[in-house]
């Protein structure tokens, strides 16, 4: 009869084990995350932001690399060679002159494509482009 209490109080020992793990390895990823990015300046948002010891903070003044490109509050960047070039969306330039997308996820926005046909039978059946129904074979017609 002992063997069949223990079971659950065992069951749920175990299980405060099993979310205390998860919840401290998340805690630990989420803060490698942050502190393993590099320095770098940034757009997010439209903005100009700079990455410094895992604290992401508005740009407040232009940056020159360590390779001599510098970065300019409004997103334009001037290359050693004199190149001149505007940051889009999700890009940035680390601290020795390379650019590219950062590695922090969600920081570009994708666009939707809008579905600009559908099925005059099947409305849930919609492509971007003209074809035929999957379901019934109608042509599908482009949406008003």
């Amino acid at each position: 009869m002992k063997t069949k209490k223990m079971i659950p109080a065992i069951f749920a020992s175990l299980l405060i084990v099993v979310l205390c793990f998860t919840a401290s390895n998340s805690y630990a990823q989420t803060k490698a995350d942050t502190s393993m990015m590099k320095d770098c300046c940034m757009m997010k948002d439209g903005k100009m932001m700079h990455m410094k010891d895992g604290k992401m903070m508005p740009m407040d003044k232009d940056m020159t690399m360590k390779n001599g490109t510098k970065c300019m509050v409004n997103g334009e960047c001037i290359m050693k060679n004199g190149e001149k070039m505007k940051m889009k969306e999700g890009e940035c330039m680390h601290m020795d002159g390379k650019m590219d997308k950062c590695g922090m996820t969600g920081t570009v926005k994708k666009k939707e494509t809008a579905a600009a046909y559908s099925c005059p039978m099947h409305p849930e059946v919609t492509s971007d482009k003209p074809g035929k129904c999957s379901k019934c074979g109608m042509d599908l017609e482009k949406k008003k």
